[in-house]
């Protein structure tokens, strides 16, 4: 019988589990045995004990030995080179992986036999939903995201009337509208702001309204992207894009931005010039740090004062709300394992269009085409 072994995370700062207790009869019943590395889940809230009360799980002493006998390994970072070696072989590896910035890993993931899912390329199509982790995540990010603004304004963020007057709405500006902008505006708009959103993609505009939020049209044509996402532009479009929105941002107290294109840096919608414009105890939440940032002055994990105005580089939002997040990217788990996994053991179907886009390395191959040119282009 196939054994699935879910690891602790090491990535600093990460308190997401790959699976939960409420997921594991699901997958016990899909023929699987479950090992759990000790400690795995203990800062997500699920302790030692939630898993070793259930049928068919283990929990492991170390990570050695939750490894040993493993078929599938579930996590949410991606490993290590140097972890990767610890897999057995011809393993099956599911986690975040996106190809860009892992080559030399995935160039080791091949080399060992490893068959590697990434969430990062579940395909965005209705039947693929249920497995998209990437949306999962995002809208999680958009909310703590929200909350997280709202903490650090230096004042209340819906309309209050009091006898001592009326303290207007806090205007909120949301830059990108897809899952977490969407939710961002849900969130803010919760919380009483006057919230406006901006999106390169005027078929957001239909969404962004139906949340009760204005959308800021720009005289631009923006390339059409594929998949749902955003297409990169050009240097003079986002040079255009800057200067047009500078006025929206400059008059905004709260400004999130959540503009990404997967595989590419962030496009850069702020200039630090634009947010010496802004009021004093203004706030900018950057949900696009990790991959550079949509603020000039962003710096992943960390809080950037310039002047009176905040810039928090929030790459890893939804490790803040970790239960939650690990209860929905346990079942985005689940479901890939269900598509995967036929009478207890691992035997993909690359002729379906989920386990093929997503499959990264299979067989001692790299299986993904774009992720294979950049490796033969001069990667590992």
């Amino acid at each position: 019988m196939t054994v699935l072994a879910v690891l602790r995370e090491l990535r600093r700062g990460e308190r997401r589990v790959g699976m939960v207790p409420s997921e594991i009869p699901k997958v016990t019943g899909a023929g699987l045995d479950v090992v759990v590395e000790t400690g795995a889940g203990e800062r997500a809230g699920f302790p030692d004990e939630a898993y070793a009360d259930l049928d068919g799980v283990t929990v492991a002493a170390s990570r050695r030995e939750a490894l040993q006998s493993a078929g599938i390994v579930v996590c949410v970072s991606p490993p290590a080179v140097k972890e990767a070696d610890d897999l057995p072989e011809r393993a099956t590896l599911m986690c975040f992986l996106p190809p860009a910035t892992n080559l030399d890993l995935i160039g080791r993931l091949r080399d060992r036999g490893i068959t590697a899912f990434s969430f990062d390329l579940v395909p965005r199509s209705s039947r693929a939903q249920a497995m998209d982790a990437l949306s999962s995540q995002a809208s999680l990010a958009g909310y703590q995201g929200a909350l997280l603004a709202a903490e650090r304004l230096g004042r209340a963020v819906p309309m209050m009337m009091t006898a001592a007057g009326t303290i207007p709405p806090a205007r909120v500006l949301v830059m990108g509208a897809g899952v977490a902008g969407l939710q961002a505006i849900a969130t803010t708009r919760r919380l009483g702001a006057a919230v406006s959103a901006y999106d390169v993609r005027t078929e957001a505009a239909e969404e962004v309204r139906s949340l009760g939020a204005t959308f800021v049209e720009l005289a631009l044509e923006a390339q059409k992207g594929e998949g749902g996402y955003a297409a990169e532009q050009s240097k003079e479009f986002l040079a255009r894009q800057q200067e047009l929105i500078a006025d929206r941002v400059a008059q905004s107290d709260i400004v999130i931005t959540t503009a990404a294109v997967p595989g590419r840096p962030a496009p850069r919608l702020v200039s630090t010039a634009t947010v010496e414009r802004m009021r004093a105890g203004s706030v900018i939440v950057d949900l696009a740090a990790a991959s550079g940032g949509n603020c000039e002055l962003t710096v992943d994990g960390e809080d950037v004062e310039h002047g009176a105005v905040v810039v928090i580089g929030a790459g890893d939002l939804p490790s803040q709300v970790a239960t939650t997040a690990s209860t929905l990217y346990a079942r985005n788990v689940t479901n890939l394992i269900a598509l995967v996994v036929h009478d207890g053991e691992v035997r993909p179907d690359f002729d379906d269009d989920i386990v093929a886009a997503t499959c990264v390395t299979a067989g001692g191959v790299v299986r993904h085409a774009p992720t294979l040119q950049l490796l033969e282009g001069g990667g590992t």
